[in-house]
């Protein structure tokens, strides 16, 4: 019978304090942690290369005493291995010859041996010394510790729950044709490594790289336990070095030099994996040239599914923004980078040299003048060029317009007023509606009149019209069809709203600093300040009228609930393949402390309400850059029908 499947799996990297040769002690401090991988309801754990006698033993593995002790030692082990998979390493003797290996146990029996593939035998290391390569191995099966069990670097164990893991022995990761390569993609998706790799200068950032980069290259997670200080000295020093990776995202890391036994714990995320790889058509068509697998069915307990407590991994709650401040600097650098890039390659291309753009004094737009600034400043135009326009209608507040001003004089662009209260005054009148109504028509009359007024002085001047909705207005529908929704060129399409602050807020520092704001900006300090003052301004569309003492009425977080929680479920609805209750899940962990379960629930349901109810305004969105892994553009990363049925929610348009 199948067993329930779990979105993650909790996996560990064990170390435990060896003594080389001593299997009695060996054996006792692997005991000891695994009452301790128990404790923790890890179902996935892997110990280092050789730990029953140790690493360093060098000529001692030829000793038939050593090798007896080992395997005496791993059948007295198997029951004290609990529900889970786990792996452990021992010298084993095969057809007169010695092969280090990983002993596969799961659901207290053993149910594989793979052999290590790749022995290093060059500088400080000689396995070939001692051991023969899983390539020269005569049998598939073997006898160990009173089973008859599969033998071989080609075994994969599928635990039933969609976990499905494979296991390598160091240099096997460190070699240009590593066995998990072909064990990947043929389905496995957890991968093992027991590793005995030594310490020296600058070869802990080297193979923290390399595990990263197999667990993203494979689209797996990587489980790696390195031999720790316990191991002879004689010419080495090991430091137990321990990590857990998931498609090339750290997700934990144990301390090196420790003397003590340490447990590196964290939950994969299985399901993550398993969509990532539905969707990559270059790993599925690499299947194709790699050999056969055989798939071990083994029994083990039941994951995690992030309901039984907290999970061990990290929930960012803002996972488009990079919490480091230099690594968050140099995302907005790049980014606007991106964006001014394709901006200035499209103007080049139609030989343009004027471009019109809506300004309100919010933040969308802000950004996408700045982007109009470094494009022609990378193109070398004259910001002349950059027509900006201010088109106050009945909700436009002096603080907004005025930032609009500020930011213009600032920055050497060019700004005119035209005011739209008259025209959708009369529109209003020709549909015979009242006024003082402020409904949905009253508001979106003047979404379409800036758009049709923008569109009109494009052709006037021989222009682009620019347009400066964001990823996570475009996610949500909250533009108006064929008003702000539409444009010549998109600039800000792919940057989700969260984001989009801290570009504004770094540009207003570290970029007017770095330029002074170029020749063509009269007063960057002036720019700057704008720009801070828009980033302290409600976001609102600003399409009803101002309270009486002049403030923003229209609050968009107030309709549509916060753009911290919506980008959140976006990213995880989207770029991790995540359902409703996972998101609901990590949400809560995410924000906790900052929003409450229902709050979280409530502006979900929004998410999924909107999301699919607004795919008709995606299906005709302007051309613009990609920017980051997610987009919405209806030509690259998201194709959807109009009309699919989720709830029976009435659409806005």
């Amino acid at each position: 019978m199948k067993t329930e499947r779990n979105e993650y799996l909790r996996v560990a990297a064990a170390v435990p304090a060896v003594r080389p040769a001593d299997v009695g002690a060996n054996l006792a401090a692997i005991r000891a942690l695994l009452r301790q991988v128990a404790a923790a309801r890890v179902q996935v754990a892997v110990f280092p290369e050789l730990c029953l006698t140790g690493y360093t033993c060098a000529d001692l593995f030829y000793q038939p005493y050593l090798l007896d002790a080992a395997e005496r030692a791993l059948a007295e082990l198997i029951p004290d291995c609990g529900d889970g998979l786990v792996a452990v390493g021992l010298p084993v003797r095969v057809g007169g010859r010695i092969f280090n290996c990983a002993a596969v146990v799961a659901g207290r029996r053993l149910v594989g041996v793979v052999p290590k593939t790749y022995l290093p035998s060059t500088h400080e290391f000689y396995e070939s010394r001692w051991f023969a390569s899983a390539l020269e191995a005569t049998a598939d099966e073997i006898e160990l510790a009173g089973a008859r069990v599969p033998f071989g670097n080609d075994l994969v164990f599928d635990r039933g729950d969609g976990a499905v893991v494979g296991v390598e022995l160091c240099e096997d990761m460190w070699t240009a044709n590593p066995p998990s390569t072909r064990l990947t993609l043929r389905g496995a998706n957890v991968v093992l490594n027991l590793s005995g790799s030594n310490e020296l200068v600058g070869k802990t950032e080297y193979r923290r790289s390399l595990v990263l980069g197999q667990s993203a290259r494979c689209l797996a997670a990587y489980v790696y336990a390195g031999a720790g200080v316990g191991e002879s000295t004689t010419d080495l020093v090991f430091g137990g070095h321990a990590l857990v990776a998931e498609n090339g995202a750290l997700l934990a890391e144990g301390r090196r030099f420790m003397r003590t036994p340490q447990l590196t714990v964290a939950d994969v995320d299985v399901g993550f994996l398993d969509f990532e790889r539905s969707a990559n058509f270059a790993f599925r068509s690499a299947a194709r040239t790699v050999g056969e697998v055989r798939r071990v069915r083994v029994d083990a307990g039941r994951g995690v599914d992030g309901a039984e407590g907290a999970l061990r991994r990290p929930v960012e709650p803002h996972p488009f923004v990079p919490n480091a401040q230099a690594d968050r600097d140099a995302r907005c650098e790049e980014i606007l980078a991106i964006q001014s890039t394709g901006l200035a390659t499209r103007l080049e291309a139609i030989r343009c040299r004027d471009v019109v753009i809506g300004l309100s004094g919010g933040l969308d737009s802000a950004l996408a003048l700045l982007v109009c600034v470094e494009a022609f400043d990378r193109l070398g135009l004259d910001r002349a060029g950059i027509h900006a326009f201010t088109l106050p209608g009945f909700g436009t507040t002096a603080r907004t317009k005025g930032n609009a001003e500020r930011l213009c004089a600032g920055l050497g662009v060019p700004l005119e007023t035209i005011d739209i209260a008259p025209m959708a005054r009369q529109h209003l009148k020709d549909l015979g509606r009242d006024e003082a109504v402020h409904d949905i028509t009253y508001e979106n009359t003047q979404a379409r009149g800036r758009t049709y007024l923008l569109m009109d002085k494009a052709n006037q001047l021989g222009g682009l019209v620019i347009g400066t909705g964001d990823l996570s207005e475009l996610a949500l529908g909250w533009c108006t069809y064929n008003g702000d929704h539409m444009s010549m060129y998109g600039v800000n399409g792919g940057v989700p709203k969260t984001l989009v602050r801290y570009i504004v807020d770094w540009y207003a520092g570290a970029r007017l600093a770095e330029t002074g704001g170029g020749t063509a900006a009269p007063d960057p300090a002036r720019a700057a300040q704008a720009l801070r003052d828009i980033l302290a301004t409600p976001v609102s569309p600003e399409l009803l009228p101002a309270n009486a003492d002049g403030s923003i009425a229209q609050v968009t977080e107030d309709k549509v609930g916060p753009y911290e929680l919506h980008d959140f479920f976006l990213y995880h609805f989207l770029r991790r393949g995540a359902g409703k209750e996972k998101i609901r899940r990590l949400a809560e962990a995410a924000f906790a402390g900052v929003w409450d379960a229902a709050t979280v629930g409530k502006w979900l349901d929004t998410f999924f309400r909107r999301f699919y109810a607004q795919q008709f305004k995606r299906s005709c969105l302007p051309d613009g850059p990609k920017v980051g892994s997610l987009n919405l553009s209806p030509r690259g990363d998201w194709r959807m029908p109009s009309d699919v049925a989720f709830a029976p929610y009435p659409i806005v348009f």
